[in-house]
């Protein structure tokens, strides 16, 4: 699988449904780059770094996760750099780490078969914990490219934390607009603040964490469909 480019200094390594794995963003900054989550394995981040080598493009100084779930953070041990979370996901994935702990590793395997499918072979599950983490939002620069980091609320979790690159244009949703994961529950409510949340954001590009990237009024209007005020 390759690059996608967005944009001057934005790509995705795209998605994939088989092993239910994310989207994993990439920002080139005149200083440093960063990456925005961190797979569903060490295999799955390793592809990433390869294409990301293949390109000719740095590997990332610091990885911001956008929420807890197993396929956007369980390759954190194998990162490259720093990974940053907000201090509720650390607090997700201190729980998980738990909980593999006392049950095994059947404890994650057992939730879905596209965990099975990732870790077929008997590749080992390594909850790792973030670097740094914040709480509200945070600001920086990678060098001519400003990133805004900010924590919504939204139906999928309650850590769900959002990436703006203003100057881009570009907004990555993590998977801050699916469902409930196993029950299917999506909360009218927290549909229509995301909603206000994406309109605000003045960005151009909507990136999902298992989509292809779509218009504010694309994202919108399906957020606002599930809250039923289409």
């Amino acid at each position: 699988m390759q690059l996608e480019r967005l944009s001057d200094r934005v790509w995705i390594y795209p998605f994939e449904t088989e092993r239910d794995r994310p989207n994993l963003g990439y920002v080139r900054g005149d200083k440093w780059s960063l990456a925005i989550d961190i797979g569903h394995s060490a295999a799955h981040i390793g592809e990433f770094y390869r294409a990301l080598k293949a390109a000719d493009l740095p590997l990332p100084a610091l990885t911001v996760l956008t929420h807890w779930h197993w396929d956007h953070t369980l390759g954190m041990h194998a990162a490259s750099g720093l990974c940053l979370s907000s201090a509720r996901t650390k607090e997700h994935l201190t729980d998980l780490k738990k909980k593999i702990a006392q049950e095994g590793e059947e404890a994650l395997l057992s939730l879905d078969e596209s965990i099975r499918r990732e870790y077929a072979g008997g590749q080992p599950v390594t909850v790792a914990m973030p670097d740094l983490t914040f709480s509200g939002g945070m600001e920086m620069d990678a060098g001519g490219c400003p990133v805004h980091i900010f924590e919504a609320e939204a139906p999928h979790t309650d850590d769900s934390t959002l990436i703006l690159l203003p100057e881009e244009k570009i907004l990555f949703l993590g998977d801050a607009a699916c469902d409930v994961f196993a029950t299917g529950e999506k909360d009218a409510a927290l549909c229509k603040k995301l909603a206000d949340t994406i309109r605000n954001a003045g960005a151009s590009i909507v990136l999902e964490g298992h989509w292809t990237p779509q218009t504010p009024e694309e994202m919108i209007a399906d957020l606002l469909s599930d809250a039923g005020q289409a």
